[in-house]
């Protein structure tokens, strides 16, 4: 699939999918990485080292520095790819230096396929 660079960088992981808009702030623990958001099709699961894959963010701004503070504690997901990224996740991924790509068809991108993201290429490749 052709995707739109928003952070830079070659990674391949395993994937982590929501079918549902995502937010960090209040959403995400920054210590652990886990989805603290009651209701939340991921809550339970850690974003650590994953391949977070969700069709756009929501929530407050404030969601960019979670982010950024998941990196800094070791936690942090490998790559996000979107549908549609917004300001608050571009910003949180620039800021944090985690490869981002958006204009996917996450769709097409079920929880535990091994992805390849490519943002030399501006491509994701899923591995079934």
């Amino acid at each position: 699939m052709n995707a739109r660079v928003i952070s830079p960088g070659n990674v391949k992981g395993t994937a982590l999918v929501s079918k549902e808009p995502m937010g960090f702030y209040g959403c995400v623990d920054i210590k652990t990485g886990m989805v603290i958001e009651k209701g939340s099709p991921l809550e339970g699961k850690s974003v650590k080292d994953k391949i977070l894959v969700f069709p756009c963010g929501k929530g407050s701004t404030v969601g960019s520095y979670v982010i950024y503070g998941l990196k800094k504690n070791g936690v942090a997901p490998k790559a996000i790819i979107n549908k549609e990224t917004e300001t608050i996740v571009a910003t949180g991924v620039i800021l944090a230096d985690i490869p981002c790509v958006d204009h996917v068809d996450v769709e097409k991108i079920f929880d535990g396929d091994t992805v390849v993201i490519d943002t030399e290429k501006g491509t994701v490749e899923v591995i079934k």
